[in-house]
């Protein structure tokens, strides 16, 4: 079939797009397709589907607006896919607790796409993965469970996903979308179906493993430049330098890129670059600046747990008599996602220390965070702490000040300010103030 005949069935709605996998990336996609063309959104979690049959985002990211005027079928039953031409895998691809790709997820979709897989379909991978999972890993299992043959029977492509949680500006739309596929033909259909609803543009890679390796590239970058902030913040602190003092001095500066230190958690910044170095070992190289990268992001929790410590010390203060208040979990600032939360690990850093923590978040799930990290929520700061440390720059917190910091702590406060987020206090106000 001509790219233009199957692009003409979707559009008259012949034909269908299913979407596996209905979290971050997958929902937002499948409701943007959803506008345009039938769509039938599958998740393996019918608690997750009913909700989104109420027109409910279990991520707390989209609006029930956003569910409106949509041609879409949500379903938990696998059966259902069948009736779809154009099949997008956007599953969750973690790391387990050795830092090695988890790819059961992936790998788990593949088999039920495979399982409904038709004659003249097409199956396109979103979720982040490794150069050559999508060829090497992925299509066996579609070949296998399907009896069919790529190219003679169906075709396959890979665009990575570009969401941005809590992002309200950069969304799915307007975000241009690299679309790649196993051959012309494939590379014209998945173009023709993601330029039907991405504004932004479409850039087509030379080749799926191009396509994969500019996915997993994208967040080491940005990894590997916060560990060098995260590395100058920890030398200019034995310093007694400002680091965002430094960093607004050396970014007047026309060719200076800004970043800035920070815990580096989540679903992506955090996971992606060990699944580059899973693939390098594999093929028997070591990589050295990668891993040096993730030990440093990796160690902050600890570092500024024993900073804040040392700062309770120097106070006079018994770490072990302590009360901290932590504000914010989540892995980002205005997001509900507590997923590979650094925080959590500060929080566990702290209590090494014996110091009593109590965390807020104005976004995060108290059941969520009990049940993933065994840690528990306060509604509202009860006040006498010893210091404040604010983890997350939720624009909740935007409007505190410092006078608002030292009515929540007894004698000698202490405010973290981990983002930078307020200004540095002056001596006459009585506040100890530090940040990365």
């Amino acid at each position: 079939m001509k790219p233009e005949d199957f692009l003409t069935g979707l559009g008259r709605r012949e034909k269908k797009i299913s979407v596996i996998g209905l979290g971050y990336v997958g929902l937002p996609l499948a409701l943007a397709f959803a506008k345009k063309f039938s769509v039938i959104g599958f998740d393996i979690n019918e608690e997750r589907v009913e909700m989104m049959r109420r027109n409910v985002d279990p991520s707390a990211e989209l609006s029930e607006e956003d569910f409106q005027d949509t041609d879409i079928l949500f379903t938990s039953h696998p059966a259902d896919l069948q009736q779809a031409h154009f099949h997008i895998v956007a599953v969750p691809t973690p790391v387990d607790e050795h830092k090695v790709p988890d790819l059961k997820p992936v790998f788990s979709a593949s088999k039920t796409v495979a399982s409904i897989l038709k004659p003249g379909d097409f199956v396109v991978y979103e979720s982040t993965v490794y150069p050559g999972c999508t060829e090497e890993d992925c299509l066996p299992i579609l070949e296998q469970g399907s009896g069919l043959k790529l190219g003679a029977d169906f075709k396959i492509g890979y665009s990575p996903e570009r969401i941005n949680p809590g992002d309200k500006e950069h969304t799915i739309t307007k975000i241009l979308k690299i679309v790649s596929g196993n051959d012309a033909e494939a590379l014209e259909v998945v173009a023709g179906v993601y330029s039907a609803i991405i504004e932004a543009g479409i850039f087509r890679a030379g080749s799926i493993k191009v396509a994969e390796a500019a996915k997993v590239i994208e967040n080491t970058q940005r990894d590997l430049n916060i560990s060098f902030m995260n590395e100058l913040s920890i030398i200019f602190d034995r310093m007694g330098i400002d680091t965002r003092e430094v960093l607004e001095a050396a970014g007047t500066k026309w060719n200076f890129l800004k970043f800035y230190p920070g815990l580096v958690g989540g679903h992506c910044i955090g996971v992606d670059p060990y699944y580059l170095v899973h693939k390098s070992l594999e093929l028997g190289y070591n990589p050295q600046v990668i891993l040096s990268g993730r030990r440093i992001n990796d160690g902050m929790p600890a570092f500024v747990a024993q900073r804040l410590v040392q700062i309770l010390i120097q106070q006079g203060k018994n770490p072990g008599a302590c009360k901290v208040l932590v504000m914010g979990i989540t892995f980002k600032e205005d997001v509900a996602d507590i997923r590979n939360s650094k925080v959590a690990d500060l929080v566990r850093e702290l209590m090494k220390f014996s110091v009593s923590v109590h965390i807020t978040d104005p976004h995060a799930s108290p059941n969520e965070v009990a049940h993933e990290y065994g840690l528990s929520l306060v509604d509202q700061p009860s006040g006498d702490y010893d210091a404040v440390l604010v983890a997350v720059g939720h624009k909740d917190y935007l409007s505190h000040d410092i006078r608002w910091f030292k009515s929540v702590m007894n004698d000698k406060p202490v405010l973290v300010d981990l983002k930078g987020l307020y200004r540095k206090p002056e001596p006459e106000e009585g506040l100890v103030y530090w940040r990365l």
